[in-house]
């Protein structure tokens, strides 16, 4: 038989907002309550890295295909970047860990760019080449080939 959490989610939300605005605490999930709290951490986690792989990508392209830049590219970076701000902003706790993240970003950046623009995987750097000061910067753009 299974739990209202797994027959209708939105309903059990709901259904527990109400009960712990309530405080009627005989009625919360607290078992899933605990796991949906965390995913929520993990999705912003994700967001962030998708949205830095994305970033990494064009700023890769913009490196590697000078010839080919345009407003799209331009648009593109100007949205992740900020995307990235506001989640930053929204939860200064990935601050600490942005490092990593943006490592992690850049390996899936890289193999994202090398498919997209049909070059080599070898002719980008394995190792992000910007800080992630200068990656974030709406002042920072790469101006050469890599």
């Amino acid at each position: 038989m299974s739990t209202p959490y797994e027959q209708d989610f939105f309903a059990w939300a709901n259904e527990q907002a109400a009960s712990l605005r309530a405080r009627d605490w005989s009625h919360v999930d607290v078992e899933h309550l605990v796991e949906e709290i965390e995913g929520m951490g993990r999705s912003e986690k994700r967001a962030l890295e998708s949205r830095l792989a994305v970033l990494l990508q064009h700023l890769l392209k913009w490196a590697m295909q000078a010839e080919r830049r345009g407003a799209s590219w331009q648009l593109t970076i100007d949205v992740q970047r900020d995307a990235i701000a506001d989640l930053l902003h929204d939860n200064p706790s990935l601050h600490s860990g942005l490092g990593d993240v943006l490592a992690h970003a850049y390996a899936k950046a890289r193999r994202y760019a090398a498919t997209e623009t049909g070059l080599a995987l070898a002719g980008f750097p394995e190792v992000c080449p910007w800080s992630t000061t200068d990656v974030l910067s709406c002042n920072f753009m790469p101006d050469a080939t890599l």
